[in-house]
């Protein structure tokens, strides 16, 4: 994915210049300006990257890494790998993403004019207006947003759990053999059922792959990381943090991630970690986020009503694009390295989603075990004692809960803490831990009134 950045103005090269250097870790190897009917952009991409841009951005490229003509709305509607598309057509200017909200784009007003860009730090160049593009939405001047596409989901055609399984697996394999791009890739592997079917599903395709995870010593990732990686064969690489790495790396986190979001912000620093070890190896990285939306792998849904099930999981799954995944993209892009997501393909999303919820959350005769019809569809290829790993949160498994917020803890007043939690923008910090995320966020993007542009994690704890 290349980095892109642009203003529906003509002669605003200058500007334009120096919003893509402020988002120089997504490409800096080669660029290309870009100045058609009253529109300036420009492009920056790796040369190492699997997908190159075009050597000749036309009038009908399209900037998402793959030249191809200008985008007919049943193109993007029948597209099953993200986007994030910025073009000139005949009419101006053209932006596009992701029904998802797999790859970023932000918007804001310049002299009453469209100003976009990948990321947030950008736009801030330019504007203090700045708001994040809709996924599964188009713009052009004239019409100005269009939604072109939704989750389309149904009855699946078989109610035999063995075929439902089958299925599930074959969306899922093929969603990877789309993403496989070079001989030689990575995989985030923590050992937990996610990551480890991704990577079982992904290794007959890949000549070498490189598997990585990263926690505290005595992590429960490490430990079924290693089990994974030794039973595929991978080239398996391990990273041990300390609290002194976590907090010396959380300034570069927050303002990668541009997020202050606690539960966010502490999931991603392991995980941004492990994308620097990533770097040293490989460019391209495979991720298993999008498993706990898609087959109810959160402890509160067992809670829930099976009516109510269904219902839920679309719901999470469409909040991802401004909290998991912008950790996914940006933790990885920071370092020059491409995330590919299986579970976020199309195909994939809408048929877990069409998959009963008794399928998902099964009650059997015991406790309820979660995401039940991922492990049946993989129970071949991943051994027993990952695929039954009870479910642990990002930050659980990887060991640094504790640590940070304990850190937190100790280091913020009660007093300080009351007179700062409430911010400009109407939002109350919710923790000790998010004021700490805060305090740096603000101290690399100035306390910002508008925020709209920034996710929050559903059902955070309050302090």
């Amino acid at each position: 994915m290349a980095g892109i950045a642009g203003i529906a103005l003509p002669g605003r090269q200058h500007d334009v210049v120096e919003m893509l250097g402020k988002i120089s870790h997504r490409g800096r190897d080669r660029a290309k300006m870009l100045e058609k009917r009253d529109v300036t952009m420009q492009a920056a991409w790796h040369d190492d990257q699997a997908l190159p841009m075009p050597l000749s951005l036309q009038m009908n490229a399209v900037w998402d890494g793959v030249s191809v003509p200008f985008p007919e709305p049943d193109s993007l509607s029948k597209r099953t790998e993200p986007f994030a598309l910025a073009a000139v057509s005949a009419n101006g200017l053209f932006l596009a993403r992701d029904m998802l909200g797999v790859k970023p784009l932000y918007y804001g007003n310049l002299d009453g004019s469209m100003a976009f860009a990948s990321e947030v730090k950008a736009l801030l160049t330019v504007t203090d207006d700045v708001h994040e593009f809709p996924p599964g939405t188009w713009y052009t001047p004239e019409g100005g947003f269009t939604s072109f596409r939704k989750i389309r989901t149904g009855k699946l055609p078989y109610t035999d759990v063995n075929q439902i399984a089958a299925g599930l697996r074959l969306k899922l394999e093929e969603a990877i053999i789309r993403r496989v791009a070079a001989d030689e890739m990575g995989t985030w592997l923590s050992g937990g059922v996610d990551s480890s079917a991704i990577a079982a599903l992904a290794r007959p395709h890949v000549r070498v792959l490189h598997s990585f995870v990263s926690g505290v010593e005595g992590a429960p990732d490490v430990d079924y990381g290693g089990q994974m990686a030794e039973f595929l064969g991978t080239e398996h690489h391990v990273l041990i943090v300390t609290l002194e790495d976590l907090l010396a790396a959380l300034p570069e986190v927050i303002y990668h991630l541009e997020s202050f979001d606690a539960l966010l912000v502490r999931s991603s620093i392991t995980n941004y970690l492990t994308s620097r070890m990533v770097a040293d190896y490989v460019g391209l990285v495979f991720s298993g986020e999008g498993g706990d939306e898609l087959f109810a792998g959160y402890d509160y849904i067992k809670d829930l009503p099976a009516d109510k099930i269904p219902a839920e999981c679309e719901d999470i799954i469409m909040r991802l694009h401004n909290t998991a995944l912008q950790r996914v993209d940006r933790s990885a892009q920071a370092h020059g390295v491409v995330p590919f997501v299986p579970f976020t393909d199309s195909d994939v999303v809408e048929y877990a989603l069409s998959i009963p919820p008794e399928y998902k959350l099964y009650r059997g005769n015991g406790a309820p075990v979660e995401k039940w019809i991922l492990r049946k569809a993989v129970e071949d290829i991943v051994p027993e004692s990952v695929l039954w790993r009870p479910k642990a949160k990002f930050w659980q498994g990887a060991g640094v809960q504790e640590l940070l917020s304990d850190y937190a803890e100790s280091t913020v007043h009660d007093a300080d803490f009351q007179g700062e939690r409430n911010l400009p923008n109407g939002w109350k910090l919710n923790s000790k831990e998010e004021l700490m995320y805060y305090r740096i966020f603000k101290e690399h993007f100035g306390e910002l009134a508008q925020l709209d542009w920034m996710g929050r994690t559903k059902g955070a704890p309050v302090q």
